[in-house]
């Protein structure tokens, strides 16, 4: 598991972002309703760690790594980068900001260019951002070599030549080609077998201690996140329900939700098979959510008071660990979990 480092600077900070997408429908094809995809998400990142997000699909984790990266411009909320305000619209800044992060998306072959070679691929990023065609080469030549392809090999090849994990060590390079400070990695190895899985995210664990980065690292394999993350953000349908260290979430969970998600994960003991799941049913329609804490309708803990008002994240002990539940906001310490759902 990765080791955040000893620092207290803060690289990213989000407040209350929020995304509303709205649903059209009728003969003008006005808006019906909206799809609340992030809905008041707030947290930071610090220098150096590697921050993992986890939870169902849906839950709106890619929605939230595209805000981050300003390829979708949010409804409301704040983005501080390095602590300068991330959303002036001024072209310059937003170019000052995409050379300082970058992200590598999850489909390794849609990501680049089939009528592109790998090495222009790579260089293309520089080129935009104002290199000459000798000095972005030589930057391409560079990360290529970084991220264990040598591009007097592979420099002249196309993507539909490559492997899956060849094609996402390209993405690798094309991202650190412009020396960014923090990378967003969404779903980065989900489109891989296992033993490709593992050469990469040890790749990328050594390209963060030997280049300084930061990852903010989407997955929604707990695995991974458990091997690589520093601290862990549980999200469901917009929301964050839980915060803390890898290994904390991941040997006590406290939400009812990160426990039913670590419960389901499959284990390799046959003495701890799964008689019945953990978590019964689908998530609720995110167009019109349950009133209060979105988890109650498969909470098997819900009082009534979750369905009157929507838990604030709040601390529980000392350790950095902070829940959306009210099960533990009477607690002023480490409070013993709820229990595992039945």
């Amino acid at each position: 598991m990765g080791r955040r480092m000893d620092q207290s600077e803060t690289i990213l900070t989000v407040k209350d972002l929020r995304k509303y997408f709205p649903v059209r429908g009728g003969l003008l094809q006005t808006v019906q309703a909206y799809v609340k995809a992030v809905d008041g998400v707030s947290f930071e990142v610090e220098r150096g760690e590697i921050v993992g997000i986890v939870g169902e699909s849906g839950c709106g984790k890619s929605t939230l790594a595209r805000l981050v990266q300003r390829l979708l411009e949010p409804d409301a909320g704040e983005i501080r980068f390095a602590g300068q305000d991330a959303l002036p619209t001024s072209a310059a800044v937003f170019k000052a900001f995409c050379r300082q992060v970058q992200m590598v998306f999850q489909d390794p072959y849609s990501s680049l260019n089939p009528r592109m070679n790998i090495e222009d691929a790579v260089a293309f990023n520089a080129l935009v951002h104002g290199d000459s065609r000798t000095t972005a080469r030589t930057k391409a030549w560079e990360v290529l070599h970084k991220v264990g392809l040598r591009p007097e090999q592979f420099g002249r090849r196309y993507p539909h030549e490559l492997s899956g994990g060849q094609r996402q060590r390209v993405n690798i390079a094309r991202a650190l080609i412009l020396d960014p400070k923090l990378v967003i990695l969404d779903e980065p190895v989900s489109s891989l077998d296992k033993s490709v899985q593992a050469q990469v995210l040890n790749l990328l664990q050594t390209l963060k201690n030997d280049l300084g980065l930061t990852y903010l690292f989407i997955s929604h394999d707990l695995q991974v996140i458990e091997y690589l993350s520093d601290r862990v953000l549980v999200m469901y349908l917009g929301q964050i329900m839980e915060m803390g260290s890898a290994a904390d979430v991941s040997t006590a969970p406290l939400h009812p939700y990160t426990q039913a998600l670590f419960a389901s994960a499959p284990s390799m003991n046959p003495d701890e098979r799964l008689d019945h799941p953990p978590l019964m049913g689908d998530p609720p329609n995110p167009i019109n959510p349950p009133s209060g804490c979105r988890f109650r309708t498969r909470c098997p803990h819900a009082m009534a008071q979750c369905a009157a008002t929507s838990p604030p994240l709040l601390q529980v002990g000392s350790n950095d660990r902070y829940v959306a539940c009210y099960l533990y906001h009477d607690l002023t310490a480490m409070g013993t979990p709820a229990p595992r759902p039945a």
